[in-house]
């Protein structure tokens, strides 16, 4: 390691007085106690355990289950599980159009939208199914779409939006009123004994719409074909950021050639820091590399990707050794005010959960983007299991704070505030070993809706969310 390389990691390492702070209260068992007391009342207060509740939430804050796998939706197909992210989008008349991803396997298995052995399948035509694997191996992943009236409290209207895809996890909303889902897998044709049809690995988009209905499911093969997990678009250019669950994942960006239509085709890229070629910013104890600092931001910049079909599964590999810097497992991102977060999942000394920031360059996507580049910063690392473990899906919420939840037994629901403290929204003491997932806010902020993954449950948390 140059000299220069040494001074410049030397210096990354000193942090706010703030995150000093915290790295003590960490660092001292006997303090972690009474920081996550402080935390706890950071916005809403402690806690509260009720008998019989799904949730524990803070005092003056209540949750119903709107949605549960197995009910019957409105187009005759049954409420599929595996429910992980989910998108909001504004109606009319204080009406919230929901789309929520079921991360489902090839079937038949009873957590599909047919029936345990695709009973109800005919009740679509074959071409609405993105992959009928020859009627065997069906693929039964996709997005359930559903109306919430948030003054009654009631869904007024629950439909199968996108079917026939593998292991839908993530996604991303967009500004031109649409979700982008994701297929974390990278199955190919003929996987299965034979039975699949097509290749796997592919985002694909659901328009916000109220009419019930199957979209025509169409890959969109130029975002890249890799372990998908989430994405996340700028405002203003229709850039799109897209996250890879891999323990060797990269981070990436589709600059589409036309904003809003990514059909059409653009470039790939992968993120690279200026001054670190490949670096690694896992930080595991087990590896031999230099240790990626937390509150230090990097200047960066994006290689172009090519054969980004990539059929033989190496698009991160290649990434890797043109320079992108390596994350573990990129999971859940939003786009907040001027900046991104998102999730790794098992980074950390622990390997209990990193949260990194990006802030985009004034010129994003343009030739003088080089003289102002994006920033790359490790936001959080804890390595402590009181203060968050595996974070995996995550939202903005309206007054700033970034939103996570816990992959995990015995989850929470947690919020973080712009100077990296956390505190606890909700707890999961109905289905304990179920994961949080797709946490989003109604866009009038009133309702944070969540789900419990298994056994498919989507609740609403109300109460006073403070805009601050």
């Amino acid at each position: 390691m140059s000299k220069s390389r040494r001074n410049f990691l030397k210096n990354a390492g000193f942090v706010s007085v703030g995150f000093i702070g915290l790295n003590r209260f960490i660092s001292d068992g006997s303090l972690v106690e009474s920081f996550l007391e402080e935390a706890a009342h950071l916005r809403f207060g402690p806690l509260v355990y009720r008998p019989d509740d799904i949730l524990a939430l803070p005092e003056g804050f209540s949750h119903r289950i709107i949605s549960r796998h197995g009910d019957i939706m409105s187009d005759g197909l049954i409420s599929p599980g595996m429910h992980d992210g989910m998108g909001a989008f504004s109606l009319k008349n204080d009406k919230v159009l929901l789309i929520r991803n079921h991360e489902i396997l090839p079937g038949p298995q009873n957590t599909g939208p047919f029936g345990v052995q695709n009973e109800h399948i005919n009740k679509i035509p074959n071409n609405k199914i993105y992959d009928f694997a020859k009627g065997k191996r069906t693929c039964l992943g996709g997005t359930t779409s559903f109306i919430y009236n948030e003054r009654t409290g009631r869904v007024e209207l629950e439909y199968l939006s996108l079917v026939g895809t593998i292991r839908n996890c993530a996604g991303g909303v967009t500004p031109w009123n649409s979700w982008i889902t994701c297929e974390e897998t990278e199955m190919r044709t003929g996987s299965l004994e034979g039975f699949i049809e097509k290749d796997h690995g592919y985002n694909f988009e659901v328009p916000a719409t109220e009419r019930i209905g199957l979209i025509d499911p169409m890959p969109i093969k130029p975002m890249g074909r890799f372990v998908h997990e989430a994405v996340a678009v700028h405002p203003q250019a229709g850039i799109v950021y897209q996250t890879e669950d891999s323990d060797t994942g990269i981070f990436y960006r589709y600059l589409p050639d036309t904003k809003g239509q990514l059909h059409k085709g653009g470039k790939l890229q992968c993120l690279a820091l200026k001054e670190w070629k490949s670096a690694d910013t896992r930080n595991w104890a087990t590896l031999k590399t230099d240790r990626f600092p937390t509150k230090k931001f990097f200047d960066t910049e994006w290689i172009d990707m090519d054969n980004v079909e990539s059929p033989d599964g190496d698009l991160r590999l290649r990434g890797f050794q043109k320079g992108a810097v390596r994350f573990s497992r990129g999971e859940g991102i939003w786009y907040g005010k001027n900046e991104l977060f998102f999730a790794c999942t098992s980074g950390g000394t622990k390997g209990l959960g990193q949260i990194f920031r990006y802030v985009p360059s004034k010129y994003e996507g343009q030739p003088k983007e080089k003289d102002l580049p994006g920033k790359l910063e490790l936001f959080l690392e804890p390595n402590d299991t009181a203060i968050f473990q595996n974070c995996d899906n995550l939202t903005v919420a309206p007054w700033g704070d970034v939103i996570i939840c816990e992959d995990k037994a015995d989850p929470r629901v947690i919020g973080i505030t712009p100077k990296g403290k956390t505190y606890v929204i909700a707890k999961n003491i109905g289905y304990r070993l179920s994961e949080f997932a797709g946490p989003v806010f109604s866009p009038s902020g009133n309702t944070l809706f969540v789900n419990i993954q298994s056994p498919g449950l989507t609740l609403a948390i109300t109460g006073p969310w403070k805009k601050l």
